[in-house]
């Protein structure tokens, strides 16, 4: 029986059909095709025993099925259900918790509210005004002002002054922001990350936005930290596919952000060398899960995903040492 592989995209060309023939060119015995709906049955099966989600953070139907598709056995990638978690403070207090180097952050409460809350009646637990000068004292200046829930670079905001801050900040209207302390950073890194193992590290310039091909941009030291701390986050989020960017100050990398589980694959941003890395190795992935099942039901333990606990594979890093099966939080 031929298996099938579903893929959910939104406006991206070179991906999709690159990932739809690499899957053909294995003939193992799996497909991959674009999954078609139109209104779905509760409790429906899924035809599929891989997704790649890469839109449904824009589209909300589709996650919709996307959890039932998990609930029939499907594995899908990435797993919906992690996904409701996924915030940029979340994920700075995740990577605290692991004992990763991340930037202090603090969430703040929102500037402006839905129809229905009326300040002070239905905000009584929130203290007001603000402590600006105590925000400040903590997360220093410059800083970064963004979006919890955002992302490519969206409502993103350097901040030099005090003014600066509480300025966007007042703008921000229904967005959940966070005040993030700014790394001055001596170098920048994105890992592309797939199936919980494969890292590759890429010389990125947020200032440019743009990924440069130089294999040799990192000391094996670094290189090695930035690749297994990458393998910690991806572990105890579940990601199967994931990008992370990583400040390098003073030759510690700050995870800035990796809760990106929709990662730009497009071969005009990734060149295409990394391109073709990208694409071998979720077809790799798909394949892999397809003919081999995980059932995310298991999943649905937050205790475990937050642990990183997942069956010892067997994997090595760079120099041949076995890779940690669980890591654990401290209590």
């Amino acid at each position: 029986m031929t298996l099938k592989v579903g893929l959910l995209v939104g406006r991206e060309w070179s991906f999709p059909p690159a990932f739809i023939d690499e899957v053909a060119r294995r003939d193992a015995g799996v497909v991959a095709e674009y999954v078609q709906l139109g209104g779905t049955r509760m409790d429906e099966p899924c035809p599929y025993a891989v997704i790649i989600d890469r839109i449904s953070h824009e589209v909300p139907y589709y996650r919709s099925y996307l959890k039932n598709a998990v609930l029939q056995g499907t594995t899908v990638i990435n797993n919906p259900f992690m996904w409701t978690a996924d915030d940029k403070f979340f994920e700075a207090s995740l990577a605290t918790r692991l004992g990763i180097a991340s930037p202090k952050t603090v969430v703040l409460p929102n500037k402006d509210y839905v129809p229905g809350i009326v300040h002070p009646d239905s905000l009584r637990n929130l203290i007001y005004p603000l402590d600006w000068g105590a925000i400040v004292d903590y997360i220093g200046l410059p800083c970064v002002l963004k979006d919890a829930h955002g992302g490519g670079w969206k409502d993103v905001y350097i901040c030099r002054t005090l003014d600066e801050l509480i300025g966007h900040y007042d703008e921000a209207g229904l967005l959940t922001m966070v005040a993030q302390e700014f790394i001055h950073w001596d170098h920048f890194v994105r890992c592309l990350c797939i199936g919980q193992e494969d890292i590759l590290p890429i010389k990125y310039d947020p200032r440019e936005r743009r990924y440069h091909v130089e294999h040799d941009h990192l000391s094996p030291a670094l290189g090695q930290r930035i690749v297994e701390e990458s393998r910690t986050l991806v572990r105890a989020l579940g990601y199967d596919m994931d990008s992370m960017e990583w400040a390098v100050r003073d030759g510690v990398p700050y995870a800035i952000d990796f809760m990106n589980p929709a990662p730009d694959m497009d071969i005009y941003s990734l060149t295409p060398h990394y391109f073709e890395w990208a694409v071998q190795h979720m077809a790799d992935m798909a394949i892999r899960l397809a003919r081999e099942p995980r059932q995310q039901r298991r999943d649905l333990r937050w205790d475990a995903m937050f642990t990183a606990s997942r069956p010892d594979t067997g994997a090595v890093d760079g120099r041949g040492a076995a890779l940690p099966s669980e890591i654990p939080i401290a209590p």
